[in-house]
């Protein structure tokens, strides 16, 4: 057995372990504040332990916590780089409307079009070593948006310009008179009846008697009758010094100083005058002279 019990004489307990027939076996002593050394040793590992899986438990939650927010930033990285992809996918697309606006500008002149691409271009700047670094996603919008803006006020301007040059197209023949085959262009040929050459100033369109004729733009009868060869005839002014004929009608549905607008019908198709069948002459003619008609014609 063994007891415990304090010296009177030191300050200090000892420890006695005797044996069951009151045989001494072993003495130990020790200090009087070792307990409570002990005790406040035991106690403070005992906190330390609580605030370690206080602290353990805190940072599971934490990780826990944590395994979503990295899911969000995965995602948010996704979409950042498909935006990124987005961003030059729009910006390809834009380069193509700046390219294709430059062609459609062209055709209306430099002194309305846009900057061509061999506008000359100085001044000093400073050297570079580097090529710059890359546009953050923001400043990548901030130059899309720029780009959008400048090509929407390039297409307000070309809608403007298109709506005049619609008004002014409008007025010219681009329409057929008939739809029909052409059997004889416009230019030399030889005669049907002589087989001599000689010059063909119009296109005889196939048509079958009766077929409606109609004005291919608008403009103002000039002449409504018998016309020498070209059998009865009626010739359209369309302005711009711009006329039409149409030649071997077998009737007329107007009369001179009447005005037309596209789509009126002018007659019917016929063989009269020097025809050798049924067929729709048709002439354009610019400040008096006959042009190709086929130049106009587009609708």
């Amino acid at each position: 057995m063994s007891t415990l019990k304090p010296s009177p004489r030191t300050r200090h307990f000892s420890l006695l372990i005797v044996r069951g027939d009151g045989v001494r076996v072993l003495r130990f002593n020790f200090p009087r504040r070792l307990p409570v050394t002990v005790a406040a040793i035991l106690a403070l590992s005992g906190l330390a332990v609580g605030a370690l899986a206080a602290d353990w438990w805190y940072a599971r939650q934490r990780l826990r916590a944590s395994a979503t927010l990295f899911q969000q930033v995965d995602e948010q990285k996704a979409t950042i780089e498909g935006m990124n992809r987005r961003i030059a996918d729009l910006r390809r697309e834009i380069t193509g409307w700046r390219d294709m606006h430059a062609r459609i500008w062209e055709a209306f002149g430099p002194e309305v079009g846009l900057k061509g691409r061999a506008t000359g271009i100085g001044g000093k700047g400073a050297p570079s070593e580097s090529a710059p670094p890359p546009l953050t996603p923001a400043a990548e919008l901030d130059a899309l948006a720029e780009q959008v803006r400048a090509q929407g006020e390039s297409l307000r301007a070309l809608d403007q310009l298109v709506g005049r040059a619609r008004r002014a197209l409008a007025m010219l023949p681009s329409r057929w008179p008939v739809r029909g085959a052409v059997n004889s262009e416009y230019g030399r040929r030889l005669s049907p009846w002589t087989q001599t050459p000689e010059f063909h100033g119009g296109i005889d369109i196939a048509a079958d008697p009766g077929t409606p004729v109609r004005a291919p733009a608008p403009g103002t009868v000039v002449f409504a009758g018998r016309h020498g060869d070209y059998g009865l005839a009626v010739v359209v002014d369309h302005g711009q010094e711009i006329r039409s004929l149409y030649g071997h009608l077998s009737k007329i549905h107007v009369k001179a100083g009447q005005p037309v607008e596209r789509g009126t019908e002018l007659g019917l198709s016929g063989n009269t005058g020097r025809s050798s069948g049924p067929h729709l002459h048709y002439e354009v003619m610019v400040r008096g002279r006959t042009v190709n008609p086929r130049a106009f014609l587009w609708d």
